[in-house]
């Protein structure tokens, strides 16, 4: 009996750190329902353009297969926070998961800060911006990502990940930390004033928003979306 105890105790103590890595964490998608989100700037979600797969699977259906419901929101906000979320393009496609999200602000909907979800080889919205900054993984129109950003390829599954730790922000792929800037540092403010959000006062900067998932009209999939607070 005593031996029993005692390796219940190290299985306990073992597993329970090695056990933790879903600590804190809360699903943003359940796999099998809209459950946790609407339509960006409306109460209900979409009667269209978005399906749940029988794999637990988000996708986004294309203009030309029933498309065009809109981008989807949480319709809870936060502030410090991690989100981790799994995305697979298909070729040509364009879509983005943006946080820090206000509506009906600026006269433009749903806006926020944007992780850019792109094929960067097809898509030619990679060539417009400045120095790579629409490329896939950046933080759209305002900073491009590492150069060597480690992309699983159209048609695989890749990881995205969102670090908002009160105002520095990182953006990672698949494990690898690809940019990090500071909300409302001075080079934060010259990186809204060349860009596309220029007179959209304090863009960017609110201190708590939503999480948006974008429909750009292409199909792309999504699953394992999850966040915990900081």
């Amino acid at each position: 009996m005593k031996h029993i105890i005692i390796y219940a105790v190290i299985a306990a103590l073992f597993f329970g750190c090695s056990g933790n890595s879903d600590k804190g964490w809360t699903p943003l998608f359940d796999g099998k329902t809209t459950n946790g989100w609407r339509g960006a700037c409306k109460e209900t979600f979409p009667d269209h353009g978005w399906l749940i797969n029988d794999d637990g699977t988000l996708e986004v259906l294309p203009k030309d297969e029933g498309g065009g419901g809109g981008d989807i929101i949480t319709p809870d906000q936060f502030d410090n926070f991690e989100i981790v979320f799994d995305f697979k393009l298909s070729e040509g496609a364009n879509s983005g998961l943006k946080y820090y999200v206000t509506e009906n602000e600026y006269g433009k909907g749903a806006v926020g800060l944007e992780y850019q979800i792109l094929d960067d080889e097809v898509h030619p919205d990679a060539k417009l911006g400045k120095d790579g900054n629409r490329t896939l993984a950046s933080l759209y129109d305002l900073m491009p990502p590492a150069k060597d950003k480690p992309f699983n390829g159209i048609g695989q599954w890749n990881t995205g990940r969102v670090v908002a730790d009160k105002n520095r922000i990182e953006h990672w792929l698949n494990d690898v930390k690809v940019l990090e800037y500071e909300r409302g540092s001075a080079e934060y403010k010259n990186m809204v004033a060349e860009s596309k959000y220029k007179n959209m006062q304090n863009f960017g900067e609110a201190p708590k928003g939503h999480v948006l998932l974008q429909d750009h009209g292409d199909r792309v999939w999504f699953r394992n979306i999850k966040i915990r607070k900081l």
